[in-house]
């Protein structure tokens, strides 16, 4: 593994040389440069993991420079050096976007300590960002396949709802049709595509803890919380909850959810303060919910507070023209996960695959290719 590369600016040679020695002892690569001209010239050549910045430099400010840092290379961490005392330029640092301050004479238990850290952030934030970029290209309407009139209709009101700022949303479909697919396609189409998404298959979870799952609890509500706990709808604040199978959701769970879809508000399990939240929700389910609701197992005001502008994913039976087209996605995609070099399907074969039912649909059809 390459050792990460840490750039330090200091006009002040002795320092240069100090912290060279310490930070190149703890297994980093450093480079140096004495001015400001310099360091702008080091960061587009190197691009460092890590920026350490003297307030003070020959040619301007290391404020200056921080901007310039912050405006170009927005994650890069900056630990800024300050003479001793300089507290309101240190805070004025910290509110342009450096990750910390270290005064000199310089601690080097600290200053491992704050550079450590500073760089998990960094690695953390890399990473999240490129999830996040993976899964806008995974999870996007480009990702939905078909030609066929049922799935363009589909795409057309998916793109509609997610840009509609819709807080409720509800996905019909049988198993395998996609209905993950179109839940995450309507986060990732949204405006709160930067913010989280969570998913819980609600028949997965059982009754006792779908509530602690949803809502969270504060220490202390049962005999196993040590501490309080966040519940989906907390840590998904400004983004999309995906509940798979609501219609197994118990009866007496239906009432408290259907206030968070009401109000936006909720309790933690033991709590006594409303905590208030922005959040999508998409709901999803396999069966006709009129007639769970005519069996009394699904309250009749949630179906329609769920149901007001429903998405209905057509069985692959009733799109067969699109089945082509989504052979071609497996296996390309298959192609790579499996290093093969599969080129397509015989006329027979697509033959036999054409005049199949699929009663698994999509699913089915993807696990076959595989």
């Amino acid at each position: 593994m390459p050792r990460e590369n840490i750039l330090i600016v200091d006009d002040e040679k002795l320092i240069r040389w100090s912290m060279k020695q310490k930070l190149g002892s703890w297994g980093y690569q450093v480079s140096e440069a004495e001015d400001i001209r310099e360091a702008m010239r080091k960061i587009s050549q190197e691009t460092p993991d890590l920026v350490t910045l003297d307030i003070k430099l020959p040619d301007g400010s290391g404020i200056e420079l921080l901007k310039e840092i912050k405006e170009n290379h927005p994650t890069l961490p900056v630990i800024m050096i300050t003479a001793f005392g300089v507290v309101d330029v240190a805070v004025q640092a910290l509110k342009l976007g450096a990750y910390d301050f270290i005064e000199k004479p310089i601690n080097f238990e600290k200053l491992e300590n704050i550079v450590r850290n500073a760089l998990e952030t960094f690695r953390l934030k890399t990473q999240v960002a490129q999830t996040f970029k993976t899964n806008k290209i995974r999870f996007s309407l480009e990702n939905i396949v078909g030609r066929s009139k049922p799935i363009r209709d589909v795409l057309v009101l998916i793109k509609r709802l997610a840009q509609s700022g819709t807080t409720t949303l509800l996905v019909q479909g049988e198993s395998g049709t996609g209905k993950d697919l179109v839940s995450r396609a309507l986060h990732y189409e949204s405006s709160r595509r930067d913010n989280p998404f969570f998913a819980l298959n609600c028949a997965a979870i059982p009754e006792t803890l779908i509530e602690t799952e949803l809502f969270g609890y504060e220490k202390g509500a049962f005999t196993d919380a040590k501490t309080m706990k966040k519940g989906v709808f907390e840590m998904a604040d400004g983004g999309t909850v995906f509940l798979d199978e609501i219609s197994e959701m118990h009866i007496n769970m239906q009432s408290k959810f259907l206030r968070v879809l009401e109000d936006q508000t909720f309790r933690r399990v033991g709590g006594v303060k409303d905590i208030s939240v922005n959040v999508q929700v998409v709901a999803s389910t396999n069966c006709n919910l009129e007639t769970v609701v005519s069996e009394g197992k699904f309250r009749e005001d949630l179906y329609y507070r769920l149901s007001v502008i429903p998405i209905v994913i057509p069985p692959l039976r009733e799109r067969k023209e699109d089945i082509p087209a989504l052979i071609e996605h497996f296996i390309q995609r298959y192609n790579i996960q499996f290093r093969k070099n599969v080129q397509g399907i015989t006329p027979e074969g697509m033959k036999l695959l054409m005049n199949y039912s699929w009663p698994g649909n999509v699913r089915e059809l993807k696990h076959a290719i595989e």
